[in-house]
């Protein structure tokens, strides 16, 4: 089971600013429902309460550290652990090799070391924020394919999305 993560950020590794994307990119979010229908999507608490509600088309597996948490349409979890397993088990059935990552900032630390693929999404600028993209290795990493876009109404950034395999150990 392939575990992945997806993620737009800057180039100070911004991915959020007061639990919201600081910016509109629309071909970045049509981009992201494109790569992960289908497939159950991981995300922390704060992640899920920013989108308000659960994505259609995926089974939305929320991790909480609060046991007394629950929303309506999504699975809760309590670790990252837990939510893999829940995750695999369920790609299985749906006929699906591939789990989403999907933030944030918590989730992605945790998971940055055992994911196998990165769907980045590199929005040529500096932002301020208060949410964070690790930093990683590049070199671990082989890039696969990169789509280099130019800011045109109505996406106001140049970005790029470009996704990368982690190299065999």
């Amino acid at each position: 089971m392939k575990k992945s993560l997806i993620v737009a950020l800057s180039q100070n590794h911004v991915i959020g600013r007061n639990n919201k994307l600081p910016w509109y990119l629309p071909n970045d979010l049509k981009y992201f429902k494109e790569v992960t229908m289908g497939k159950p999507i991981v995300m922390g608490r704060k992640t899920f309460e920013s989108i308000g509600k659960p994505l259609p088309g995926r089974v939305n597996i929320v991790v909480t550290r609060n046991t007394d948490w629950s929303a309506e349409g999504v699975k809760v979890v309590h670790s990252l652990e837990e939510a893999f397993q829940l995750a695999e088990s369920i790609a299985e059935i749906d006929g699906q090799n591939e789990l989403m990552i999907i933030g944030g900032d918590q989730i992605y630390k945790a998971s940055l070391d055992l994911v196998d693929r990165m769907y980045l999404t590199e929005v040529h600028r500096h932002v301020v924020g208060d949410a964070y993209f690790p930093e990683f290795d590049r070199s671990q990493w082989s890039e696969l394919g990169r789509e280099d876009y130019k800011a045109e109404e109505p996406n106001p950034y140049d970005y790029s999305f470009v996704v990368y395999d982690r190299k065999p150990a």
